[in-house]
């Protein structure tokens, strides 16, 4: 496992903060949970959350009872692996799944088309992993209910089909546990980012078909060097992450190089922006973008090349970064491990269900594509776009947020028909992911994009609670069909939508500019919405 810092002014910035963090006997101390290390006010929470630290020990406890439960499902067929979780119970098995080439369907959405797709895949052949420290989530609630419905529909018992993830005393271990479902602990002193090693990380990728124990293995591995003060990469990562966050370079540009790793950066996103960004700090996790153009950026680039690389096994990346991040959230003096505006839209979401929302007419409407929010004299899509990159300050960010279906481009076009290179084109020609790129490409300012209600549990707590310096553009679309969540008065397509609008309304009474953009059309809307954007 290695962090080479290579460029002389970052290497100087970091080689000052570690000296200080080792001076303070910082290593040691974190390696040995030391709960004061982020002061009085957050010592009651971190000394409930730092059992991340010993998880490559204390996690192989899991392996025989998952073993048992890999084996049962393998003989029975059961080769169709859903995964409903949110924030770090998807996010961590959706690289582990990836990286190892594992097939894994993961639910971290309430877009009816979404659902429905899952739904018509295999059910006969579908077992489905549950992942809630609480069980309240509602997201997480939904596909629940959703499925048992389903599957008691096709003459399933659900008991034998949903395994449950959850902490020890809460009140999803209690109604899983009457349901006849097999539960599977996690180790309450745990959170949710920090779980990726814990039972939220392994059981569904064991079931999926990944090398849980090898996972273990690397982490193990890497473990006793956290509590040295030389060769300590989680040391020299975080004071590198602390220094250029206290020099202003807040946004930190995550590039994927060669590596056999898959996707960890979307992992580390909301592990490092969940962690640190609240009382108006915090470093800004910035995904798919090729350099670091602005002078509050940097880059660390994900593999064995860049002047900053973090390079090592999956299982040793995890633990690295999380340790790194909760060094970083030492040097710049927040809690990194509680969520204090993650509540908000949640709450939010729930007056929204409880009344119908008053959304108004829309500013202007561009073809298949209707705009809310503040335009100033804006007459098209286009003018809309230019304002929203012209209002970003220079120490800012614009912030993409699409409550859409993620996988509907995939639709666009179909494996077999063309090569892979058309294909993919076709594929990013209609993703509304894409407008990421079109608009990065038009300014100097870091430009993010998360797919909601999943980024809600991630950079959602750093827009709100992080440096008020964001500008906010909302995608949502007209939904043609709905998923009924049973026992509740809402569907999917109402859930959504409010959970945008929620969302919407506490960045809003932050007085940053937002947009609504709404798809009456969703494909027509985002072949408008790119077109446009290409145009700019």
């Amino acid at each position: 496992m290695a962090v080479e810092v290579t460029l002389g002014p970052v290497a100087d910035a970091a080689a000052a903060v570690k000296e200080k963090l080792v001076a303070e006997g910082v290593p040691a101390a974190l390696a040995a949970g030391d709960s004061t290390l982020w002061g009085p006010e957050a010592q009651t929470e971190a000394a409930i959350r730092l059992g991340w630290l010993t998880l490559p020990t204390t996690s192989r406890e899991l392996l025989p009872e998952l073993t048992k439960l890999v084996e049962r499902v393998r003989a029975e067929g059961l080769d169709h692996v859903v995964l409903a979780g949110m924030g770090g119970s998807s996010l961590a098995p959706e690289v582990i799944c990836a990286t190892e080439d594992v097939p894994l369907t993961v639910l971290d959405t309430t877009d009816p088309g979404q659902v429905l797709r899952a739904l018509g895949d295999r059910l006969e052949n579908t077992v489905v992993v549950v992942a809630s420290k609480s069980g309240g989530t509602v997201e997480t609630d939904s596909h629940r209910r959703i499925y048992e419905k389903a599957f008691r529909d096709a003459g399933i018992d659900p008991a034998d089909r949903i395994v449950v993830v959850t902490d020890p005393g809460s009140p999803l271990e209690k109604s899983a546990t009457e349901a006849g479902y097999q539960v599977f602990l996690a180790d309450p002193n745990v959170g949710g980012r920090y779980s990726a090693l814990s039972a939220f990380g392994l059981v569904p990728s064991a079931l999926a078909g990944a090398d849980v124990a090898r996972l273990l293995d690397d982490a193990a591995e890497i473990a006793p060097l956290l509590g040295q003060n030389e060769g300590n990469p989680g040391l020299d990562l975080g004071a590198l992450l602390g220094a250029q966050a206290l020099g202003g370079r807040d946004k930190l540009i995550l590039r994927d190089a060669l590596t056999d790793i898959a996707g960890l950066p979307d992992w580390i996103e909301q592990l490092i922006a969940e962690s640190t960004g609240k009382s108006g700090k915090g470093i800004l996790p910035v995904v798919g973008a090729d350099s670091a153009e602005g002078h509050d950026q940097f880059a660390v680039d994900i593999g064995p090349e860049g002047d900053v690389h973090v390079d090592g096994p999956l299982g040793a990346q995890f633990l690295v970064w999380e340790y790194a991040t909760a060094i970083a959230g030492r040097v710049l003096e927040i809690d990194p491990f509680n969520q204090p505006n993650v509540a908000e839209s949640k709450e939010n979401t729930g007056k929204i269900l409880a009344s119908a929302p008053q959304i108004g007419a829309p500013a202007l409407v561009d073809g298949p594509v209707e705009v809310y929010g503040e335009v100033g004299d804006s007459r098209n899509l286009a003018d809309v776009l230019t304002l929203l990159l012209r209002e970003v300050p220079s120490d800012g960010y614009l912030a993409i947020m699409a409550y859409l279906d993620r996988e509907a481009a995939f639709d666009a076009a179909v494996l077999g028909g063309a090569d892979f290179e058309q294909t993919t084109e076709a594929w990013a020609r209609a993703d509304v992911a894409t407008l990421r790129n079109l608009l990065d490409y038009r300014t100097e300012r870091a430009v993010t994009f998360g797919w909601g209600p999943r980024f809600l549990h991630s950079t959602g707590q750093y827009h709100k609670g992080g440096p008020q310096v964001g500008v906010f553009l909302q995608i949502t679309g007209a939904n043609g069909d709905d998923v009924e969540v049973p026992g509740k008065p809402y569907g999917l397509a109402e859930l959504q939508l409010a959970q945008a609008l929620g969302d919407l309304g506490a960045l809003q009474s932050r007085g940053r500019p937002t947009v609504r953009l709404h798809l009456t059309d969703r494909r027509a809307g985002v072949a408008h919405l790119l077109a446009v954007a290409e145009e700019l």
